[in-house]
Parts: structure tokens; sequence; C-alpha cells
């Protein structure tokens, strides 16, 4: 087989074929890597996984985080299952978000793999936070420049966060844990060196000695930007499909589209390292 990668949009999304995942050398794996870092997630489809092809590809990509909250797939703690089922109304990531940025050192990305898909519906989005930042004006960036911004995930996953409301909460975990951090609000890639903006609706709370009320209407601009359309992709999914996204340039949302339906996803977590 040879491997072609293709852009499936504008700014955001490639998508591989002709590839086995399982048995790829070292150069495939270079390829796939470098495909991810420019244009913010790649998509493979038709991949034959188990649970150890699954981990063994992740580790080929770096060291494996561990999720706190979503449960673990039986016998494997490196798997997070993502999951709804047929009775419930609520999905796992159902706004715009970037995973992990509540972390002191967020994750690199994540490898998912669907095993279990409804019939329609379902699809994830993607956007790309590099694309939202050259849309600004020099003005604006000249603004963003030395903030920060705090995110959290005590609010989403705590007691008395926004999950524990639904019928998710009897499936997530980590209540108990107290996530807080602080980073730029324009980061660089520590791939690419490429600007990105790094703030997302739902993990960040308001720029670093900024309050709330402050910081709101600027980041309610920031955010309606990386929501624009001919920034994002869209991703179709069915069993044995195959995501690789990098978290420090996209924002991804999972529609929940699909009631009455079971889904189920395979999440595996890389490590990152300390942005600025």
């Amino acid at each position: 087989m040879t491997m072609q990668i293709r852009p499936i949009a504008d700014h955001c999304g490639a998508e591989a074929s002709g590839i086995d995942l399982r048995n790829l050398d070292d150069s495939g794996i270079d390829a796939l890597k470098a495909a991810v870092a420019e244009r913010g997630v790649l998509f493979v489809r038709d991949q034959e996984l188990s649970p150890e092809d699954h981990i063994a590809f992740a580790r080929r990509w770096g060291e494996i985080d561990i999720n706190n909250y979503f449960p673990a797939n039986g016998g494997h703690p490196e798997i997070a299952e993502v999951r709804k089922a047929e009775t419930q109304t609520t999905n796992i990531g159902g706004g715009w978000h970037t995973d992990h940025s509540y972390d002191q050192v967020p994750a690199m990305g994540s490898i998912l793999l669907a095993r279990e898909t409804p019939p329609t519906g379902g699809d994830t989005l993607f956007a790309s936070l590099g694309a939202a930042y050259d849309s600004l004006s020099d003005g604006l960036k000249a603004t963003l420049e030395g903030l920060r911004a705090v995110h959290s995930a005590d609010h989403i996953y705590g007691h008395d966060g926004i999950y524990a409301k639904t019928d998710q909460a009897a499936d997530l975990k980590g209540h108990e844990i107290h996530a807080a951090a602080v980073h730029p609000v324009v980061i660089r890639h520590p791939v690419t060196g490429r600007k990105i903006l790094y703030v997302n609706p739902a993990f960040t709370l308001h720029f670093e000695g900024w309050t709330r009320e402050e910081s709101m209407p600027l980041l309610s601009y920031l955010y309606s930007v990386g929501m624009r359309p001919e920034f994002q992709c869209r991703l179709q999914w069915a069993p044995g499909s195959l995501a690789i996204w990098d978290n420090r340039s996209t924002w991804h949302c999972a529609m929940n589209d699909y009631q009455g339906h079971r889904r189920l996803m395979h999440r595996i977590t890389i490590s990152g390292v300390a942005l600025n």
C-alpha cells in the first residue's frame, strides 16, 4: 500500500489512506506526525485495531496520559471510553473545547478510535485556532500579546459541575480533583512555531488579573472567531475510523444528533510539553 495524505478543508484537517496503522515504519509515523502538526487533525478509516494495537500505536507518538474523568476500557487503563447509551440524552464533549487546557502541561493530543457509531449523526467538528489567530487585526493581536488566561475543569467535572447535573454523572469520575492552570492567550506551536489562539469556551474562565465580567466580552469575541465555519472541518465516523488531533492548535465539538442510538469511542491521550 502507498500512503496518501490529502487535505479535507481549507484550514484544518487531512485524511490518510493506503495504510494499516499496525504496520507503519518510522518514516510513515513521521509523515503522520507532520500532517497532524500542519493540519491539526488527521483522519484514517477502516482500521482493524485491537485495544493492544491502539495502545502500541499511541506509544509511538509519546507518553500516554491516563484520563482522570472518563471510564476506562476494561483491562486497559490507557484507553478512556467516550460513550453515550441509547437511553442517555447528554453526550461528552458536546461544546467547543480543547482537551486538557486545565492541566499545567496540557496534552499534545488524542487518538480516538470509533468502536460503535449511530446509523447517522455523531460527527465531530474541528476548528483551526491558528487560522483564527491569523484572521485577527494587528491591533487585537497586539492587545493579546502578554495576556494569560486561567483554565479549569472544576465547573465541568466537579461534584457541582455541569456533568453532575446530567445523565452522564454516573459514568464519570474524578469529581474531587481540582484542575487549574494559567497559559498564554497566544502560544507558539511547539513543532511548527505558528502562533495559536489558546483559549476555549469550555475551560477558559478569565484573563489573569481580570475579573470574569471584564474578560467575557473579549473572550466571547475570540470564541466567535474560532467558531467561524471557514476555519472548520467535519469528520464522519464509522467503526474502525480513527482521528489523531493536536490539542494545542484545534478545538473540537462532538455533535449530539443521534438520540436513541449508542455511540462508543476509545480515546488515548498523548502527553505534551509546557506552552509558551
